[in-house]
Order: C-alpha cells, then structure tokens, then sequence
C-alpha cells in the first residue's frame, strides 16, 4: 500500500500537523514528522477531514437515473413540456422518465400517459421513487393485465390502471435484459465530492443486483467503502462489502398490520441483525414506534426518513436509542412543493435535525439520491438554511450549524447516530483534503473546495 506524507493540513480548526498515512491508515499525526524520502503532499493549510460517509443512496438506481428522462420540476413543469421531453427521448426503445410529482399533469394512469406519449414503451417513476406508472405500450409488455403481483394497482372494476407500487424487483423481471449498471462514473462523482463510504439503501436486493454491487467493490469499479441494508436475512453480502441493518419499508400504499412488522422485526434482531425502516408518515412512525415498544431495540436500528416526526415522538425515540437517518437536502430541491402539498400544521415536523439532536437522538444526513441531490455540500448547505427554491425557510427552528450537519456526514457507517470521526493515529487513511481552511468552508460549503479524496491510503481523485 502507498506510503504518503500530508504536510500542514489543519486538522481542526486552525490547528496544523502533518499527517503520515502507512499501510492504509493514519500513522502519525503531529507537528513536523520527521520523515524525507516519501512522497509528499502539501496542503497549504487545507483542512483534512475524515472521508464523508452518505447513509443513505440507491446505486443502481442512480445509475440508472443518469440515462433517464426528466419527468418534473425543474425542467418539467407543465403537460406540455412532459409531453415534449418523453418525445425527445433518444432511441427507439423503452423510455425511463424519473422525477414525476404530481403538479406536472396530475395523478396519471396509462391512459392518461398515453395522451402524453403513446408510441414507445413508457415507464415513469414518482419522485418519491414508491410507484411507477407505465403507458398501454409499456403495460402490454410486461403482462400487467394478468399479473399477480399485489402492487400492480387494479381500479374497482379490476383493471390494472398503470400504477405499480414498490414492485421494483417485479417489474425489472419483466423487462429487456440489460445486466446491473456500470457504477465506474457514480464512483468517481462520490470521489470527486469527498465521499468515501456509502450505504445502499435499496431493499431487498435481488441475486443480480446484490452481485453486481459485490464485483463493483471487487473490481474497484466503486473505490468507496460499500455498506448494504437490502441483503436479505440469513445471508451476508461477502468480504467485499458489509452487511448492514436489515431494510423494512413502510409504505404508505399499503402499511402492514402491526404483529406482522414484529415478527419480522424480532426475527432480524435474533439473527443478530439491527433494522433501517422506511418511515414517512405520522402513522408509519406510530406503528413502528409501537412496534419496537414490543420488540424492544437492538444496537444499531433506525429510521430510514423521519420525513414527518411530531414533537410528542422525540422522546420516545430517545428513549428507544434510535438513531433517525433524514434528508434535509430534500428541502433545497422541493420545499416550496412541501409547502403547497403538506398540511400548514405538519410543516414544523418536516425533515427534523435540530431538535433531535437536542434530545440526543442520534442523527445522520444522507442523499437518498437519486431521489435527492447527491452532493453532500448541498445537503450541508439546505441543513443549515432549510432553503426552499423559491427563497422561503422551512422549519426556521430545525436549522443546524454548518459544522454540526458536516459531522453528521463523519459518522461511522455502522453508527450513523455517533460521533464524527476525527484524523488520529491508527484510523482508516478514508480522508478528503480541501483547498482551504475549515471556517472558509463552513460558510458556503462548496464541492469545488474538494481538491483530494483518499480511500484506503490510495489517491482515488486529485484535482
């Protein structure tokens, strides 16, 4: 493994050391290592932090996402600009439209999409990333008449409508074959960020899609450190990766009876495992809250979201030791919708961070890209101004220090309620370098500050 030499980088605030990685961690932090001979990288008195860690993402999806059609807001706001944008879509084949929210032509079916395209095979996803919708072309293909899958949506008469809810793995069975996406550039973009550990939230992984993310990690195609929730119970992901907290959703579409979400709850905790549950709405948290009241918790559980936390909840929370996984980034890229779609009294409840770490319940922040903005400058940024893209704070009080949201990126990928790590003698060399001093950052946190990414002591981006 590479031996390097880091010389003056700030290590806290307007603290300067150098920093020996050796054999793919920190070696030696001090002032002037007395060491020639080795590769040197001056830093100018750019602060050092441990490489950032995002909870919570979809790889493949992001993958995917990057060969779609935008379906909403900003691009698409109206029926006709919908209508133009699934038309120029390149090739002849299936269309994928991501990003779809309502406010663009209201709630669609399959007829209503094929008013809006009717040539080619249509499939378009919520922003939400719950439900797709797919055009007659598309339904025909894939049988959605005749299946049996209990997301596909049936109207009253019976009918399959278009809608297919939380029937990912369903659907890609019933498409062209194209194998797991290439991951080589979402890599390098998580690289170029200052991202050196990940968490694929996806639940549920099948067979391909769990190998594919293994030999990303084997091959280095994906050089960041590879935390999974979607590998099923009883297995683990292999040496390549780890297995982290088993994924439950609750969706909203169709929330489960209580005893069934304890059962499995309680057999993912005897198989030693922790839970991450999707948990969106008041009443999704209220039956899981109930649920874990009759589980108890394990060292690890938490919650996928927290999009709406009423104030009553926090306690029961931290007394349970859940740590709640949010994306306050959502905030940045559609607040003002939140603002027109959400009840006036649900707001203060929305994407909570300050007032969870007040009461110590632990905290991460996260992308949930595609489905949110995959930068972690920008979630730091919406973090600590909750602004919405028409100018407007949403949840004033739930702000958080820059600082404070860059620590909730620092938090080890098996904690992500705990403390941010910190550059010491002994810890993995996962460290990103900036062009300037950590309170010239904190002000306007910027990915253009970002000028080297370490993983494993290996450089895997310069600039």
């Amino acid at each position: 493994m590479t031996e390097l030499l880091i010389r003056g980088a700030e290590i806290s605030a307007g603290n300067r050391a150098d920093v020996l990685i050796r054999g793919g961690a920190v070696a030696a932090v001090g002032p002037g290592v007395p060491l020639t001979g080795l590769p040197t990288l001056d830093a100018g008195g750019g602060a050092l932090l441990p490489g950032l860690h995002d909870h919570h993402l979809h790889l493949h999806a992001l993958a995917a996402d990057t060969n779609s059609v935008r379906c909403g807001p900003p691009r698409v706001r109206t029926a006709g600009d919908l209508a133009r944008a699934l038309a120029a879509a390149p090739g002849n084949g299936w269309i994928r439209g991501v990003g779809y929210v309502e406010t663009v032509a209201g709630i669609l079916d399959s007829a209503g999409l094929d008013a809006l395209h009717r040539d080619r095979p249509v499939r378009m996803q919520h922003r939400s990333g719950a439900m797709w919708t797919l055009n007659s072309t598309a339904a025909r293909l894939v049988g959605l008449e005749t299946a049996t899958e209990p997301g596909v949506e049936r109207d009253e008469s019976g009918r399959a409508t278009g809608r297919v809810w939380r029937a990912d793995t369903w659907l890609r069975s019933r498409l062209p074959e194209t194998g797991p996406p290439d991951l080589t550039d979402i890599g390098a973009r998580l690289a170029r960020y200052g991202i050196t550990g990940i968490t694929d939230a996806t639940p549920d992984l099948p067979h391909d899609s769990l190998a594919g993310l293994v030999a990303a990690r084997r091959t280095g195609t994906l050089p960041q450190r590879l935390n999974l929730l979607g590998v099923p119970l009883g297995r683990t992901g292999g040496p390549e990766v780890t297995t982290g907290a088993y994924k439950i959703v609750l969706a909203d579409s169709g929330l489960p009876d209580i005893d069934t979400l304890v059962k499995t709850i309680a057999y993912a905790h005897t198989l030693g495992r922790p839970v991450a549950v999707h948990c969106v709405s008041r009443e999704a948290l209220l039956i899981l809250l109930a649920a874990f009241d009759e589980t108890g918790t394990f060292p690890g559980d938490r919650i996928e979201h927290g999009a709406l936390i009423p104030a009553e909840s926090i306690a029961t929370l931290r007394r349970l030791g859940i740590a709640v996984v949010t994306q306050p980034g959502f905030l940045a890229d559609r607040g003002d919708d939140y603002r027109r779609r959400i009840e006036p009294a649900d707001l203060p409840d929305l994407y909570r961070c300050r007032s969870l770490t007040e009461a110590d319940v632990g905290l991460a922040l996260s992308s949930d890209a595609p489905y949110g903005p995959l930068d972690p400058w920008q979630v730091i940024a919406a973090a600590a101004a909750r602004r919405a893209p028409d100018g407007l704070v949403v949840g004033a009080t739930e702000t958080l220090g820059p600082a404070e949201a860059l620590g909730r990126y620092l938090t080890p990928l098996h904690d992500p309620g705990g403390p941010a790590r910190a550059v010491v003698a002994g810890a993995p060399a996962d460290l990103v370098l900036l062009d300037r001093p950590i309170e010239h950052m904190l002000p306007h946190p910027t990915a253009d500050a970002v000028r080297t990414t370490l993983i494993r002591g290996e450089v895997v981006f310069a600039r």
